[in-house]
């Protein structure tokens, strides 16, 4: 099978957009529970009728502020509610929000603000307004800088809703039915690992039409009763942005938390029901709760447990399922081990969406023996996030599961994914040439590299422009090896080398907060990350984890020697996306010389593992 179409299965009219989510709410039930914001120790609601009353202050403060249909409306913040009621204001006021990461540079601030031709612009901190003071005399189009957490005088919230006080409900009215489903809802610039973002163009359509069809045909998670879930991705990113719009238009009870470091003590509190996340996260809980069992002197234990989730998962997917000894044994690790781990996620969740690269079947046969259920999905910025994703009834732990709604799939000869439907952007902002580079015909190009099964689920295989060509002629896809040594409770970050060269190599980080709890586990002293560069056993440990690796490879794909860098790939010194990619370029740009001390002669070969 190479082609797959899933048909559309609600049509919307074309006057339809995005502020139809509310003005539906509105009738159907003012009065339930929209969000719930922090308050205290605990968290306040906020009803369908408050937040509608919200946007409208907000959107006729940024009507009092100039901003006219269609004009772009920045805002730069973390995730917290004012994002998202931003957001609804914005096209409450006809406009055209536009994210840009909080952690951007000057540089970056300055080429979305000028691309965009953002008129006015919504800071979370003063750290952020400081940012766009260095650019803001070479963005003309940028009118006002508004501060949520301002300092000084009213905060952006306050500030909006004094300055929009005189402008009549009627204009909100009026601007709130303009847009219909081919406009312009949003520009998401994709973070990139190379070059300059480009602007996707996204469309009322791309983000309505989608969730209206997304929600009926994922219903135990999106459609059930009392449906909570806590966003801590950043907004500024399309998959947390879909969750979002998804979450106001299916009645979930949305929740944001800012910071990752009160995320447990936040998931604890709120309680969601299903949770929005990327492999990485959950590589990190379980290799914590890996750590806090080897600390009590439960290692054991919680190696049993996790043995038995993976065992009665796989043996769910059979046609006779777990056997009886097997389901007792889950039973009691159930009430040892895995109740606990659940409860680190609020005590709710029995579903999680997972997306933005491969989460690896061994680590999605855990989540799911030990109660979690997580729906591993694939798409991009320019599919509005989704286009497939498995469903709780119908999953393939490996894949990425099945189309969504009106969207098809079609694998190229040369093994490329290619998308078309709803979901599709319709082009990158001021840039035809990179739009009409993007399609072949009507079908996007993705970039990615993958299959589809017999039942039409998608496996993802790794990225076209990131396959490694060796000097004899073998093809290798990084990713196969690079998600398998990442998920190693020692390793942070990996980026596998060897294009034109004669083997496969690797650049390995240390996880600075990984490792002291392996110390802990191993019995160990504490050590710097320098020092564990160094020392014998985090080295052995690190040669069994890329050996585990290879065994998922041919021989010739496989890594011969790799290095420990002593630094990490971060978002602040610009290796990862804020998506946390790896900038697979400036990382080979930068660390040439320790890449061609993988293949230096052998007297040359410093620091280097052989496996």
């Amino acid at each position: 099978m190479d082609e797959i179409t899933n048909p559309l299965r609600i049509e919307l009219p074309r006057e339809a957009n995005l502020n139809d989510i509310i003005a539906e709410r509105m009738r159907e039930a003012p009065d339930a529970v929209l969000a719930e914001v922090p308050r205290g120790r605990g968290w306040a609601p906020i009803s369908v009728r408050q937040f509608d009353a919200q946007v409208v202050e907000v959107a006729k403060g940024l009507v009092a502020k100039g901003v006219q249909p269609g004009d772009s409306v920045g805002i730069m913040s973390r995730t917290r509610y004012e994002w998202t009621l931003l957001d609804f204001a914005a096209w409450a006021a006809g406009a055209v929000p536009v994210p840009i990461y909080e952690t951007s540079s000057a540089e970056q601030v300055q080429w979305i603000l000028t691309d965009a031709a953002v008129t006015v612009l919504v800071v979370e901190s003063a750290e952020n307004a400081a940012t766009v003071a260095e650019v803001r005399s070479h963005a003309p189009a940028c009118r006002e800088v508004l501060v949520i957490d301002a300092s000084t005088g009213p905060g952006a919230i306050e500030a909006l809703t004094t300055a929009g006080a005189s402008v009549p409900d009627d204009e909100i009215a009026r601007r709130r039915a303009l847009a219909d489903l081919d406009d312009l809802a949003t520009i998401i610039y994709t973070s990139g690992t190379t070059g300059r973002p480009k602007g996707a163009e996204l469309t009322h359509r791309n983000f309505l039409s989608l969730t209206t069809n997304t929600i009926p045909d994922v219903p135990d998670v999106f459609a059930a009763a009392g449906t909570r879930t806590l966003l801590f991705l950043p907004l500024a990113h399309v998959f947390a942005r879909f969750i979002e719009v998804l979450a106001v238009h299916s009645g979930t009870v949305l929740g944001h938390s800012p910071d990752i470091k009160t995320l447990v003590e936040d998931l604890g509190q709120f309680r969601p029901t299903y949770i929005l996340a990327v492999p990485r996260v959950f590589e990190k809980v379980y290799n914590a709760a890996e750590q806090t069992a080897a600390a009590g002197g439960k290692l054991r234990i919680f190696h049993w447990a996790a043995s038995t989730a993976i065992a009665w998962s796989r043996a769910s997917d059979t046609l006779r399922g777990p056997s009886a000894w097997l389901r007792a044994q889950h039973a009691l690790a159930g009430a040892l081990v895995f109740g606990k781990l659940r409860a680190k996620l609020g005590g709710q969740a029995a579903y999680a969406v997972s997306g933005g690269g491969p989460l690896g079947e061994r680590l999605g046969h855990f989540y799911r023996g030990m109660g979690l259920t997580i729906l591993e999905g694939y798409g991009l910025t320019e599919s509005t996030a989704p286009t497939c994703v498995n469903r709780p009834e119908r999953t393939k732990i490996g894949t990425v599961g099945a189309q969504l709604p009106g969207c098809s799939v079609r694998v190229a000869e040369d093994g490329e994914i290619l998308l078309k439907g709803h979901h599709i952007f319709r082009g990158y902002h001021n840039n035809p040439q990179a739009t009409a580079e993007a399609f072949d015909g009507e079908w996007f190009r993705t970039g990615d590299l993958g299959s589809l099964d017999e039942d039409g689920f998608l496996r993802i295989t790794g990225r076209k422009k990131e396959i490694i060509v060796t000097a004899g002629g073998k093809n290798v896809a990084p990713a196969t090896l690079e998600d398998r040594i990442r998920a190693h409770a020692l390793v942070s970050q990996c980026v596998v080398v060897g294009d034109n060269r004669p083997f496969i190599g690797a650049l390995v980080t240390i996880d600075q907060e990984g490792l002291p709890g392996w110390l802990t586990m191993h019995g160990k002293p504490e050590l710097t990350v320098e020092q564990a560069m160094t020392d014998p056993d985090v080295l052995s440990a690190l040669d069994q984890a890329v050996t585990r690796a290879n065994a998922a490879v041919s021989k010739a794909e496989s890594i011969r020697k790799f290095t420990v860098l002593p630094g990490d790939f971060t978002v602040e010194n610009g290796y990862l996306t804020p998506s946390l990619k790896v900038k697979r370029a400036l990382v080979l740009k930068d660390f040439a010389p320790d890449v061609e001390r993988i293949y230096a002669p052998a007297a040359d070969r410093k620091s280097l593992h052989t496996v």
